[in-house]
């Protein structure tokens, strides 16, 4: 009986034993299972250095892509377009001819134009040229030809004179005697009167008149020549032919040059649009950093693997107010070497206003607020809870923020905490107990 006493309380011995090297095993293994998951979270903490870099300070703004200008091209003169150079699409140059309107109403009226100019420049050449040689030398020989009969009519009166005198001739023709010889005087005064004339050439006033008659019809030939000039049809700037609204054929009407495409008409040939141009709008807190000739980099939303510059070339003086924000237009060239960029593309504008050079930087996510006021939670060493540090911040480029004072280069700054283990990021109550809003797992969250 004693003997199986003593073999049951060995049996149990040995269970409880058995059961306390497992609970001891067991014991053990947790407390390195939750060591081991504690150091694993810990090591998923997330810190940033405090850095000294230099950072590129952009302004960034939504544009649109604009032609720098576009017109409806259209004859002078409403007519028949007789022939059209230039499709959609198609890029010229100033000057280059686009189309060709019929001219040939303008025939008649350049052939009579070109009639009456060569009759007013002989008159012209004939008073300037003054009289024939032929004319002069007649008129000579009329004055000796007068001389002449002056002369003999002289002698005759001479002769009759006497013998009126011894009463051998009557006093009648004594009288007709005197008559043919104050004739025959007044003859002489004419001729060489005429003579003079010839040798003078033309008077002031006839050169002056012969000059204006071949000025109007040198004016009457610009005239009808400018009407056919006009029949050609020339790209007034360098562009696009964007619009098509003609063919051959067509009868086309002059219209407003500047008018908008949408409201064109077929009484237009075509329109031509510039190269591009990007216009944005911007803030008026940011005008202040915007200059003429800056640089700027631009993605379109139909190409965002690739990026284009430009450079802004002018910023408007009157400010627009949509929805109750204050915007000015800034306009900027583009580089677009494969005309890939379509008017009424949706551009995203990135202004390079300048450097900040070798500033502190952190992660703008890093920055809470606490009641001691803004400032960040620097990583504690071995096992350490993070402790804060009140910090001054300066500009903040896109995910990146300037710390003024508070910091230096080479310190840990806290992005995440382990479950449970984020301090409470409070903001100082305007109502006193009244607490702060408590953030989230990150140091930034709010």
């Amino acid at each position: 009986m004693k003997g199986r006493s003593k073999k049951r309380l060995s049996k149990w011995l040995f269970i409880l034993l058995t059961l306390s090297v497992v609970g001891l095993g067991g014991y053990v293994a947790y407390t390195q299972y939750t060591r081991a998951q504690r150091q694993e979270q810990r090591r998923r903490v997330q810190t940033a250095t405090v850095k000294q870099e230099s950072l590129d300070i952009t302004i960034t703004a939504n544009g649109v892509v604009q032609p720098e200008q576009s017109v409806n091209v259209s004859p002078k003169s409403a007519g028949i377009l007789q022939e059209l150079r230039v499709q959609e699409g198609d890029r010229v140059e100033q000057g280059e001819i686009l189309a060709q309107m019929d001219s040939s109403s303008f025939a008649g009226a350049l052939t009579q134009a070109k009639g009456q100019l060569a009759a007013a420049q002989a008159v012209l050449q004939r008073v300037l040229a003054g009289n024939r040689t032929q004319d002069i030398a007649q008129a000579e020989a009329r004055v000796r030809d007068t001389q002449a009969a002056l002369r003999q009519a002289e002698q005759v009166f001479q002769q009759n004179q006497q013998l009126f005198q011894t009463g051998a001739l009557s006093q009648r023709e004594y009288n007709a005697s005197l008559a043919e010889r104050d004739r025959a005087v007044a003859q002489v005064n004419q001729a060489k009167q005429a003579l003079s004339l010839q040798q003078a050439g033309a008077r002031p006033e006839d050169i002056a008149q012969a000059r204006a008659d071949v000025t109007r019809a040198e004016g009457q030939l610009q005239t009808v020549e400018s009407q056919i000039n006009d029949t050609v049809i020339r790209a007034p700037f360098s562009g696009v032919v964007s619009r098509k609204f003609a063919d051959p054929g067509s009868f086309v009407t002059p219209t407003t040059s500047g008018s908008a495409v949408s409201s064109a008409t077929s009484s237009s040939i075509l329109a031509l649009a510039a190269n591009n141009q990007v216009v944005a709008k911007v803030a008026e807190t940011s005008i202040p950093r915007i200059q003429l000739g800056q640089s700027v980099t631009l993605q379109a939303d139909a190409f965002p693997d690739d990026t284009f510059t430009g450079r802004v070339t002018q910023i408007a003086t009157q400010s627009t107010v949509e929805q109750n924000v204050t915007n000015f237009e800034v306009k900027m060239s583009v580089t677009d070497p494969k005309n890939r960029l379509k008017a009424g593309m949706n551009m995203n504008v990135q202004f390079n206003v300048g450097q900040l050079a070798n500033v502190l930087v952190i992660p703008t996510v890093a920055i809470v607020r606490q009641e001691e006021g803004t400032g960040v939670l620097l990583a504690g060493k071995e096992g350490g809870r993070a402790k804060f540090q009140p910090i001054k911040t300066g500009i903040t480029v896109n995910d990146k923020t300037v710390v003024t004072a508070g910091l230096q280069a080479g310190q840990q700054v806290m992005l995440s905490f382990p479950p449970g283990e984020r301090p409470p990021s409070r903001t100082p109550s305007l109502i006193p107990g009244m607490g702060g809003n408590r953030g989230g797992d990150r140091p930034g969250g709010r």
